[in-house]
Order: structure tokens, then C-alpha cells, then sequence
């Protein structure tokens, strides 16, 4: 069973968000994306500044069994990439909840996360 941790939100789509109290939050793949990819090669980001609606393709993550898109999980702007990835892409295999984050951004509408799934929903739907 793949790991889910309580205090995260996730999507349908396999991308989970920890809201912080200053109106950003963080967002990566969850345990099971990256176990379904495999050995992750490549994390196309985007850059600092750009903004994205919910559930709009923000990046891309390649592997040697396949590539998949990043949707957003709530609105929001990119304020921070994480520069891990850039040279160790193979980091989200080993630590997608941890050091292996993907993007910092600051929310725009802050009620968005309420309709994301809590780890007892998106468990039921793995």
C-alpha cells in the first residue's frame, strides 16, 4: 500500500498540496505516482511567477516506463521551483512527501482546498 500521509490534500490526478498559514502551499506527486512511473528521469517545472487555474497542466514528470502531466490543485502562483529536481530528478522516487517537493505557490482562492481529497478519500479511490 502506498504510503499517504493525514496531513496532506490530494487530487483524483495523484498530486498532493500542504497548505501553509501564510497562504502558500507546497505541491508534488504522491507515493503511488511515483511507484506507477517508476524510475523517474526528467521534471519539467515551470518558473517562478507563472500563474495556473485548477486542474491546468503546470509540468510534466518522465520516466522510463512513461511520461505524465502535473495538474494543479488548486489556482495559484508559481513563487518557488524546487532546485533539487534539477539535477536529481530520481529524488521523487525516494522522497515524494519530503525533499522531493515540485512547487511553492501561493494560493488564490483558499476555499479550493477544501474540495480536495483527505487521505481516507484518496486512499478509497487507489
Amino acid at each position: 500500500m502506498s504510503d499517504i500521509p493525514s496531513e496532506l490534500k490530494y487530487t483524483e490526478d495523484h498530486e498532493w498540496i500542504l497548505a501553509q498559514a501564510d497562504g502558500t502551499a507546497l505541491v508534488g506527486i504522491t507515493d503511488h505516482a511515483q511507484e506507477s512511473l517508476g524510475d523517474i528521469t526528467f521534471v519539467d517545472l515551470p518558473q517562478p511567477g507563472d500563474t495556473f487555474a485548477l486542474g491546468e497542466t503546470f509540468g510534466a514528470v518522465e520516466s522510463v516506463k512513461a511520461a505524465s502531466d502535473l495538474y494543479m490543485p488548486v489556482a495559484g502562483e508559481v513563487i518557488e521551483v524546487n532546485p533539487e529536481l534539477d539535477g536529481a530528478p530520481e529524488s521523487v522516487n525516494n522522497d515524494p512527501y519530503g525533499s522531493a517537493w515540485m512547487i511553492k505557490i501561493k494560493v488564490k482562492h483558499a476555499s479550493e482546498l477544501d474540495k480536495l481529497l483527505d487521505a481516507d478519500a484518496y486512499a478509497a479511490i487507489l
